[in-house]
C-alpha cells in the first residue's frame, strides 16, 4: 500500500514490475529516508544510502504483484548474512592506470619531453652554426692578411713544389687522354672501313672471273688486317680506360685531399695568428681564460693540419712511382708495334701478357 515503509514490488508474473516507492513524490522519498535511517543509526548521507541501498533486515519482499496479500509476504528478518556497508576508501587503494590526473601527467610529461628534445636539438644547430661562422672569420681575415702582405703563413716549400707538378701533370695527362680517345675513335672506323671493303673485295672475285685471284687477295689481306685491328683496339680500349681512372678518380681523389691541406693550412695560421696576438696583450684573468682557450684551438688545428700533410705526402709519393702507368705505357707500345709490323702472333702475345681477352 502507499503507506508501506520502503516495500518493493516482488518480481510477479506481470511484465515490468515497479518500485512502490518510485511513485512517491520526492519530499516523501527524503523524509521516509530519513525517518527510517534514523530509526537505526541517526541521520545518514543520501549519497551512502543510494550506494549501500536499505537493509536487508528491515525489508520485505512481496512475491505477489502490486497490492497482493499479506499471505506471499517473507520476511527477510530471517535472511542471515552480513549487511552491505559503503566504504569511501575502497576506490583510494585500486590505481587505475591511464585514468584521471595520471593520464593528464603522463601526457603533459611526453609533451615536455617533446619539447626537451625540439629545444635541444635547435640549440645544438644554434651552436654548430655559431662555431662555423666564427671559424669562417677568422679564416677570411687571415686569407685577407695574406694577401695583402700583413699576415704569416705556413711554408712547405718542397711540398708545394710537388703538388704544382701534380697540378702541371694533370693537365699534361688530360690531354693524352683526349688524344687516345680520337685515336680510339679513328682506329675503330678505320677498322670498319676494312672489313667493309674486304666483303667488297670478296664480292667481286665472285662476279669478276678475269680478277679472281687479284680479288681474293686483297679480301684476305683486309679481313686479316680487320682482325689485327680489333686486337688492337681492344689493347688501346684497355690502356685508354686506365688513364681515364688515373686522372678522373686517382689524382683528382689526391687534389681533393690537397685542398683538405690547404683549408687546414689556413685556419691553422688563423688560429695561430689569434693565439700570437692574445699572447702580446695583457695577462688579467679574463685574458688567461681567452689565451687557454686559443691554445686548445691551437693545437686542435696543429693535429688536422700535420695529419692531413701526412696523407698528401703519401698520394704523391704513390702518385710519383706510377707502377701503373709504367703497365700501360709498356702495353701500348708493344701493341703498336707489333700490329704495324704486321706481326700477328706478338700482339696477340702481348695482349695475354696483360691479361686482356
Amino acid at each position: 500500500s502507499p503507506d508501506a515503509d520502503w516495500q518493493l514490488d516482488g518480481v510477479t508474473e506481470n511484465p515490468l514490475p515497479t518500485a512502490s516507492w518510485q511513485r512517491q513524490p520526492a519530499a516523501n522519498l527524503q523524509w521516509s529516508l530519513d525517518e527510517k535511517v534514523g530509526s537505526s543509526r541517526g541521520t545518514r548521507d543520501l549519497q551512502q544510502v543510494m550506494v549501500s541501498g536499505p537493509n536487508l533486515n528491515e525489508t520485505s519482499i512481496v512475491s505477489g504483484g502490486y497490492g497482493g496479500t499479506a499471505e506471499g509476504i517473507i520476511p527477510t528478518s530471517s535472511i542471515k548474512g552480513p549487511a552491505v556497508h559503503y566504504n569511501a576508501e575502497f576506490n583510494k587503494r585500486i590505481p587505475v592506470e591511464g585514468l584521471g590526473p595520471n593520464m593528464h601527467h603522463s601526457s603533459s610529461s611526453s609533451s615536455l619531453t617533446a619539447d626537451e628534445v625540439t629545444r635541444g636539438v635547435a640549440v645544438e644547430k644554434l651552436e654548430t652554426v655559431k662555431k662555423w661562422g666564427y671559424n669562417t672569420y677568422k679564416c677570411t681575415k687571415q686569407m685577407i692578411s695574406e694577401r695583402f702582405g700583413r699576415g704569416s703563413r705556413t711554408v712547405d716549400l718542397e711540398l708545394e713544389a710537388q703538388i704544382e707538378v701534380l697540378r702541371d701533370t694533370k693537365k699534361k695527362y688530360e690531354n693524352m687522354l683526349r688524344l687516345a680517345r680520337a685515336l680510339t675513335n679513328h682506329f675503330y672506323n678505320m677498322v670498319q672501313t676494312q672489313h667493309a671493303l674486304g666483303d667488297t673485295f670478296a664480292d667481286l672475285s665472285q662476279k669478276s672471273p678475269e680478277l679472281r685471284d687479284e680479288f681474293g687477295y686483297n679480301a684476305e689481306t683486309q679481313k686479316l688486317l680487320c682482325k689485327n685491328g680489333e686486337t688492337l683496339l681492344g689493347a688501346v680500349n684497355f690502356f685508354v680506360s686506365s688513364i681515364n681512372t688515373l686522372v678522373n678518380k686517382t689524382m683528382d681523389d689526391t687534389l681533393m685531399t690537397i685542398k683538405m691541406y690547404e683549408n687546414a693550412r689556413l685556419e691553422f695560421d688563423a688560429y695561430r695568428s689569434d693565439l700570437e696576438e692574445l699572447s702580446l696583450g695583457p695577462r688579467d684573468a679574463v685574458a688567461m681564460v681567452r689565451i687557454e682557450a686559443a691554445q686548445q684551438q691551437y693545437h686542435v688545428h696543429k693535429e688536422k693540419y700535420e695529419r692531413l700533410r701526412s696523407d698528401v705526402i703519401i698520394k704523391l709519393k704513390f702518385l710519383e712511382e706510377n707502377k701503373v702507368m709504367h703497365k700501360q705505357l709498356l702495353l701500348f707500345h708493344n701493341a703498336i708495334s707489333a700490329y704495324f709490323a704486321g706481326n700477328q702472333q706478338q700482339l696477340e702475345q702481348t695482349l695475354k701478357q696483360f691479361n686482356i681477352s
